[in-house]
């Protein structure tokens, strides 16, 4: 298991993961982030070019309302829509300025974005940058009800926040949540948003591209983002991007665009990074994740190359991986890739796959001494790993 083909590590090191417990890390392409927005994708496409009758009865399996006004795929986009848009929410945001003179306060527009509803209690995730710098946030729900909202806690680093909103428990709806793990370029996705102050739009595409990095407000890389073609503009930023079946795959947070507005390329942070960061900022208000300092390889290519434990693809200089020894995949002056470090257990806990590594950090904080296992020339190695803070 040393040596893996050129073309098998090739695969690996362009989907890698980064793990700063978990949250995935792979190399640099220098996108710059800009103000707004992610991105969606078309559910079905004609492949013939004839028309097909289809019986009214052929809907039932996509919505109990037959409608024969409109296609099957048409049908099952707008129930997407309908069932999700609940959902998600509209913010504005503003500022207080106070007159030298007079000392009258004014309050003055900021900005606008979007968002979802995360839970039952009122949580509402969003882009950091969105309520960035704002003295008040209004998050208005579908049902158009406004609401004054606080700031529960924030990662400029992810470009994530949570804001909470006093809503009676019948209006909020939480999203449904996917996962991204196993996401395949060119599949169909959705947004959901409020571009340029127009709330409810949808727009749709494919996932163009994925692993890409993008900059946070902060200045740190944001690892292993979804690209999507879908039409994202000013104001969707923080909105979700959906599956096929409406469940959440990532947060809508930049465009590439040399005006600002929509030009075929729009990023998304995926959910896995999302649901772990979430509950953190919920409870501590920022991240409180201990950190092991890998960039891990993608695991449906892992899975593929038939490696079992997760499989370590960087290590960041100076990190608790770092120090501990533990070793990356790296290429050989004649071409060849040599696999890095596979992690198979932690304390007692095993681990077949990424998620289980990043399960089984959850149950440690920063500043720990735990004793990681790996899988060296195949041969097992014990590491005793004193976790960072995670970042």
């Amino acid at each position: 298991m040393k040596n893996l083909t050129f073309s098998i590590l090739v695969g690996l090191s362009s989907f890698a993961i980064g793990y700063v417990l978990g949250e995935r890390t792979q190399a640099a392409d220098q996108t710059a982030l800009e103000s707004n927005d992610i991105a969606g994708e078309r559910p079905g496409s004609a492949t013939s070019d004839r028309v097909v009758e289809v019986e009214p009865a052929a809907y039932a399996s996509v919505r109990n309302e037959a409608d024969p006004n409109y296609s099957r795929a048409e049908l099952a986009t707008i129930n997407l829509f309908e069932d999700a848009a609940p959902s998600v929410v509209y913010i504005n945001t503003s500022n207080y300025r106070q007159n030298y003179w007079t000392r009258d306060l004014t309050e003055i527009p900021r900005g606008s974005g979007s968002g979802f509803v995360w839970d039952k209690e009122g949580h509402i995730v969003t882009n950091f940058h969105v309520i960035q710098d704002a003295d008040k946030a209004i998050v208005t729900l579908a049902n158009q009800e406004s609401y004054e909202a606080d700031l529960v806690g924030y990662a400029p680093e992810k470009d994530l926040a949570i804001l909470r909103i006093k809503a009676p428990r019948q209006d909020v709806v939480p999203i449904k949540k996917g996962d991204s793990e196993q996401l395949k370029v060119g599949q169909s996705v959705f947004a959901i948003g409020n571009p340029f102050g127009l709330d409810q739009t949808l727009t749709t595409g494919i996932i163009s591209a994925l692993g890409r990095e993008i900059k946070s407000q902060s200045g740190s890389p944001i690892k292993d983002v979804i690209q999507t073609d879908a039409a994202i503009n000013p104001g969707n930023s923080g909105g979700p991007l959906l599956d096929s079946r409406g469940s959440l795959i990532g947060v809508n947070t930049a465009i590439k665009s040399p005006s600002g507005a929509y030009a075929g390329i729009g990023f998304s942070i995926p959910v896995d990074v999302v649901k772990w960061v979430v509950p953190d900022l919920i409870k501590y208000g920022k991240i409180n994740r201990p950190m092991l300092g890998v960039q891990l390889a993608r695991q449906s290519q892992t899975s593929r190359a038939g490696i079992k434990g997760a499989l370590v693809f960087e290590v960041e200089p100076g990190s608790a991986a770092a120090k501990a020894g533990v070793q990356p995949t790296r290429r050989t002056r004649d071409g060849d890739f040599v696999l890095g470090d596979i992690i198979v257990q932690v304390e007692e806990t095993q681990i077949a796959t990424n998620n289980d590594l990043f399960l089984a950090l959850e149950a440690y904080r920063p500043g720990d001494r735990i004793e990681v296992t790996v899988i060296r020339d195949d041969n097992p190695i014990k590491l005793n790993v004193v976790l960072d803070q995670g970042k």
